[in-house]
């Protein structure tokens, strides 16, 4: 889409009418509880699905690359916000042996010709939180900052010609556009930033749709320890910290997962604003039906003039618009092609990228597994404080597993990391074996994370440690940043497809 017919198309999505929008939400909003109430987004068995965001580098420089749109159509991926990133999800499966397996195995059926094809052009998918060497001849402030000014419409130069994307510059919502991290402020004019960062985002589809509220508060007390285990984004690209900053410094400070910093500078509005900030740790939910209101309710970002065809929840396309700019880190989701497929389910979105398939499939199998089983068990962490829980989240975030974690076991409150996770794996394991696992194949599933855990080393740590060294032995920062970037690459290359990131390590 060229530049002028893609500022046409924004400029006509914001000319729709911001009330009647709304009044449509509302409407759609009381027949979605009706639906709920009535039994349609329950399912027989817990159901789970998988988000897998990639970007691209080059296959000699390990740079970012812009992936060709016809080749990102013949790999059957999805475009996301910049040109170099690329996603696949999975089809929703029983969270059960058979299920889990074909939810890896659909991963590497899709990703080995993907990888293959990319390879013609000289191209590398990479699963990861956070790129850090820009393409080859640019800088990573300007790819990331470039825009235009098309008939009074502001366009990002490489972002994906997605109008919603670009209608975010444009509205009255004041989403800060900057990244705002330890020793690192860059300003931009659009969205763009955000397509630093790449994730992973597990689905639990909820048996019982009036019981979210139930799983939706487990599933805020787990994030900070799954967090933690997974973290994968230590570093900026060299060029995006400040000049005055010394590298040592810059090492010492940096967070394990500057992802949830990135997704949170670049969208919400400004410090000081008496905005209602969108991307945020959410509070625990009353009812089902306090779900629905909390999408209706949250700002407006772009209302747009939404296209209806055949789905059933086209009967719900106003809402469904809005919650696609709900950008909660756990959030309800309610959707389905048809009546039968209808669904309520909690999407996870606080896990970076990781280094291989089996690491992805490992955060869903536990995720699953403790959604299951926490719940039935009436698992006591329930009750921990709501504030305790975010501030899990946000140490997790910055410290990865050397975060001082709150936890509650049928023994009482614990900060013991060991405690903690020995709890945690133990209800994960009985959530899959619920689901009709045996001990040895839930076992399976879980050993890479719990490998973690006992290494104390995540992917970030492993990152850091490497660039650390570097510095230390005095070697320039964004020099000890690419090799870094480098090795990890190297590293992926030999494992994505059926390896684990513990075996880096050997």
């Amino acid at each position: 889409m060229s530049a002028s017919a893609l500022a046409a198309a924004v400029r006509e999505a914001l000319s729709v009418d911001h009330e009647a929008f709304l009044a449509r939400a509302d409407q759609e909003a009381h027949d979605l509880k009706a639906e709920v109430r009535a039994g349609t987004f329950d399912n027989n068995q817990a159901i789970v699905g998988l988000e897998f965001e990639l970007y691209a580098a080059d296959e000699q420089t390990d740079a970012l690359r812009r992936v060709p749109r016809q080749l990102l159509e013949r790999i059957g991926f999805e475009k996301e916000l910049g040109l170099h990133n690329a996603e696949m999800q999975t089809s929703p499966q029983p969270l059960n042996d058979y299920g889990l397996d074909a939810q890896q195995r659909e991963l590497q059926a899709n990703l080995a010709p993907a990888l293959e094809r990319a390879n013609t052009e000289d191209i590398r998918l990479v699963s990861d939180g956070l790129w850090t060497v820009p393409p080859n001849g640019e800088t990573a402030t300007a790819y990331l900052c470039d825009s235009v000014a098309e008939d009074g419409i502001r366009i990002g130069t490489n972002m994906s010609d997605s109008v919603r994307y670009h209608a975010i510059a444009n509205t009255d919502y004041p989403c800060a556009f900057e990244l705002d991290a330890p020793h690192v402020s860059v300003q931009a004019d659009t969205v763009m930033p955000e397509s630093l960062i790449t994730s992973i985002q597990p689905h639990y589809q909820i048996p019982h749709a009036p019981d979210l509220p139930t799983y939706f508060q487990y599933a805020l007390r787990i994030a900070g320890p799954l967090l933690a285990l997974g973290v994968n984004s230590p570093f900026f690209p060299p060029e995006c910290y400040d000049g005055d900053a010394r590298d040592r410094e810059i090492v010492a400070d940096a967070h394990m997962e500057h992802r949830i910093g990135v997704f949170e500078s670049v969208l919400n509005p400004p410090d000081g604003s008496d905005v209602q900030p969108k991307v945020t740790f959410p509070r625990d939910l009353e009812s089902v039906e306090e779900a629905i209101d909390r999408i209706v309710a949250d700002p407006l970002i772009v209302p747009m003039d939404v296209e209806t065809g055949q789905r059933f929840d086209d009967r719900f396309a106003h809402v469904r618009h809005k919650h696609g700019s709900y950008w909660r880190w756990i959030r309800p989701v309610f959707d389905g092609a048809t009546r039968s497929d209808a669904n309520a389910r909690i999407e996870f979105r606080p896990l970076p990228g990781q280094p291989t398939i089996r690491d992805a499939v490992a955060f869903e199998a536990v995720f699953g597994g403790l959604l299951e089983s926490l719940p039935r068990r009436d698992h006591p962490v329930r009750d921990l404080d709501w504030e305790t829980a975010r501030e899990n989240f946000y140490a997790a975030a910055r410290d990865g597993l050397e975060a001082e974690l709150t936890w509650l076991t049928d023994d009482g409150e614990t900060t013991a990391i060991e405690e903690l996770y020995a709890d945690l794996f133990e209800y994960a394991r009985d959530g899959l074996e619920l689901r009709g696992l045996s001990t040895e194949q839930a076992q399976r599933y879980i050993e890479p994370l719990r490998e973690r855990l006992d290494r104390r080393l995540t992917p970030a740590r492993y990152k850091h440690d490497i660039v650390s060294q570097q510095v230390q032995a005095g070697v320039p920062l964004g020099e000890a940043i690419w090799g870094m970037q480098s090795q990890y690459i190297a590293r992926q290359r030999e494992t994505l497809l059926e390896g684990t990131f513990v075996e880096w390590l050997a």
